[in-house]
């Protein structure tokens, strides 16, 4: 990793070793920003704290060997990256106002993608990370992640039935906390539909209406503009001396008729007077029929405007037009099906709940059983790594229990609560000595203890569900002795199958590594690149010795340290 103004570091590279590499240095010189970086590097949150005072922005970029075809490489490649040679990589960049930036395999990425790699390439373990696992629900997950898919399998049916039983319980309480207002609203629905009913619209019926009362309200008018109209086109019977326009055109036409034969052009106009003639007599026959068939009846007319008066009702309350008031009624008849269904609706529901909560009972009882039985081998695994940790008489047990709900779902003639991962409390308990009751780790554990517990959990881990590197920020803290020798012994070992980097400020630990990185500052207090250096020879035992006794040349100190290093040396 390359490592530019985060922190107290100004600018260095961290090379880590394929096995072992133990990060030691003085307090505050910066060892813990190498667990920073990683975090960053893996979709950790960004904080503009952590960028050095008076830079623009920090910067962390990262190699990281993959083997082609791994589900990381895959993601990656989804995600448009591009591997380099067989690696990785990964930037991030953190701006002093706080904003971030991810890059993968030389394209920029969500940090969320960062993120979905991280449980696939790295195991970070710090004294946060103890805290998280004295927490119940993390110590469940645990024994779950140990089991594998003796409790996956199960576990994957028990949440799908438990979605669908949430999503019954919520619409089943709906309906029937709503049961008074879905009353009302059906109530007012088939009222409306009543009503519309009792009216029968018909689609444009206003719009033939409204024509209809214009035509009546004005017959009188209508009925003499057509008759005058009439009398002017085909004459007027009580005055036969008068001019008409067919009598006019009818005369035009005779007098072409006779010349016609002595020029077409006139013959022309001669058929076009006659087709005139035509259509005047059409128009005049139209006439009489329209002043004929006008119905000047005032009943006709009152009856007409009671029925606009009855659509006009049903279009304030239900519609613009008569045609909206048919689009409402039809859509609340549907409505008024589905209300009116609820009872039924009811009963389905509650029958598939019960189904659902006995489906849950049977894959809870099936959860307890596979956690039970990997509880016992985990247990007997984390006991044995303790032996090899200076802590041979502890024991390490899990408790699995349920409680009692009147409401919860039955499993063994029991009802008891349940939640979205099944019915089980599980909590890791420790017996650090004979005779001692088991006790929940976060009561029964001293730090160091912790620390050990820790360790031997992530070591049993590693041989049912390895990460390609493991990251322990100073979980060897409050230990001491011949405990902290164990514990670099079995650092070294997990190191055999996996890189493993350890920032420690204990000597028993670091003379185990493959490789010591030494981080120090320089004389204004930042890390710079000269300021992370890999350790060999001579330069290793006096950071040992000043670990040891805070003197790098004292012979007592430096004898401790090569024997230190000649007992890592045996046990490779």
């Amino acid at each position: 990793m390359r490592i530019r103004s985060l922190g107290v570091i100004d600018d260095a590279v961290v090379e880590l070793s394929p096995g072992f590499t133990a990060v030691t240095g003085e307090t505050g010189a910066g060892k813990t920003m190498v667990v920073t970086s990683l975090g960053l590097l893996l979709g950790g949150r960004a904080d503009a704290a952590l960028v050095r005072i008076g830079a623009e922005k920090a910067v962390v970029e990262g190699r990281i060997t993959v083997s082609p075809g791994d589900s990381v490489v895959v993601r990656a490649e989804e995600a448009g990256a591009e591997l380099d040679d067989g690696a990785l990589l990964i930037s991030r960049t953190v701006s002093a106002e706080g904003r971030s930036r991810a890059h993968l395999g030389g394209r920029s990425v969500p940090v969320g993608v960062l993120a979905e790699l991280a449980d696939e390439l790295v195991a970070v373990h710090g004294q946060t990370d103890q805290q998280g696992l004295l927490k119940l629900n993390r110590q469940r997950q645990a024994l779950d992640r140990y089991a594998g898919d003796a409790v996956a399998v199960p576990l994957a049916k028990y949440t799908e039935a438990y979605r669908r039983l949430r999503a019954v319980s919520v619409e089943l309480d709906e309906i029937v906390t709503r049961a008074r207002e879905r009353a009302q609203e059906a109530d007012m629905l088939r009222y409306g539909l009543d009503e519309i009913a009792g009216v029968e619209p018909r689609a444009g019926e206003d719009v033939e209406l409204a024509e209809e009362a214009e035509r009546l309200g004005h017959a009188e008018a209508l009925s003499s503009a057509a008759t005058a109209a009439h009398a002017a086109v085909a004459g007027n019977p009580e005055d036969p001396e008068g001019i008409d326009a067919a009598t006019l055109v009818a005369g035009a036409q005779r007098a072409l008729e006779a010349v016609r034969s002595y020029d077409p052009a006139l013959a022309t106009l001669a058929d076009r007077i006659g087709e005139i003639g035509i259509l005047l007599g059409d128009v005049a026959g139209e006439l009489a029929g329209y002043a004929d068939d006008l119905d000047a009846d005032p009943l006709r007319l009152s009856a007409v405007e009671e029925r606009r008066a009855a659509l006009t009702a049903l279009t304030r309350k239900y519609g613009e037009d008569v045609a909206a008031v048919i689009t409402w009624a039809e859509q609340s008849a549907a409505r008024l099906t589905e209300l009116d269904g609820d009872d039924e609706r009811i009963d389905e529901l509650t029958a598939e709940r019960d189904a659902l909560r006995a489906e849950l009972g049977g894959l809870a009882q099936a959860l307890t059983d596979a956690r039970t039985e990997a509880a016992e081998r985990f247990a007997a695994a984390v006991t044995a790594e303790l032996a090899s940790l200076a802590m041979p008489h502890a024991r390490v047990s899990f408790a699995i229990r349920q409680t009692e709900d009147p409401d919860g779902v039955e499993v063994g003639g029991r009802a008891v609560a349940y939640g979205p991962a099944g019915v089980d409390e599980v909590e890791l308990l420790l017996a650090p000595h004979p005779g001692a009751p088991p006790r929940p780790i976060a009561k029964g554990a001293s730090g160091g203890e912790l620390s050990r517990v820790m360790l031997a959990v992530e070591v049993v881990f590693a041989g049912t569900d390895p990460v390609p590197t493991y990251l322990f920020d100073e979980v060897d803290a409050g230990v001491g002795g011949k405990a902290a020798v164990e514990i670099g012994r079995r650092l070294a070992r997990l190191a055999r199958t996996a890189q493993v980097v350890v920032v420690t400020h204990l000597p028993q630990v670091a003379a185990f590594a493959d490789r010591q990185l030494l981080v120090e500052k320089t004389n204004d207090g930042s890390v710079t690149r000269s300021g992370v250096k890999v350790l060999e020879g001579e330069e290793r035992v006096r950071e040992l010795s000043r670990m040891l006794a805070g003197q790098e040349d004292s012979e007592t100190a430096r004898a401790h340290a090569e024997e230190l290093l000649a007992t890592a040396r045996a046990d490779a």
